[in-house]
């Protein structure tokens, strides 16, 4: 059955590593999680087609939300991006935390467009990869 976009969240850690506390990044708007595979070809002389093995696997996560100075979750995301540091990340889904992961604030932008909303623009790449809860 289809989903509600609205139904699934990036948390971010408000706590510490040993204690992490997840909370949802507030006023958002949209949220992409994005993974791939890079290809190895492997084809060779011997036949047309093309032949590819699986190689290096990576995650990457996009937030769009409105900008709120005061929210925890944001402050967090600014202060690893400032301060070069790694962040722990969660997906929710329908209030439930599915996913948990490392991430790179690779980029964080803050738009105050005149007679506009105040926005927030975030890219992380995940270091690693997601971890199911639970698992």
């Amino acid at each position: 059955m289809a989903m509600n976009g609205t139904d699934v969240l990036l948390l971010v850690n408000t706590g510490t590593a040993a204690v992490p506390v997840y909370e949802a990044v507030g006023s958002q708007r949209d949220v992409n999680f994005d993974e791939a595979t890079e290809e190895i070809d492997v084809s060779s002389k011997d036949s047309r087609a093309k032949r590819v093995l699986p190689g290096r696997y990576s995650a990457n996560l996009s937030l769009d939300a409105l900008y709120v100075p005061t929210d925890d979750a944001y402050l967090a995301l600014q202060s690893a991006m400032r301060d070069g540091d790694l962040i722990l990340v969660a997906r929710e889904e329908e209030e439930t935390t599915t996913e948990t992961a490392t991430a790179l604030i690779t980029s964080l932008s803050e738009s105050f467009p005149d007679q506009g909303e105040a926005t927030i623009s975030i890219s992380l790449t995940i270091d690693g990869e997601w971890t199911e809860v639970g698992s």
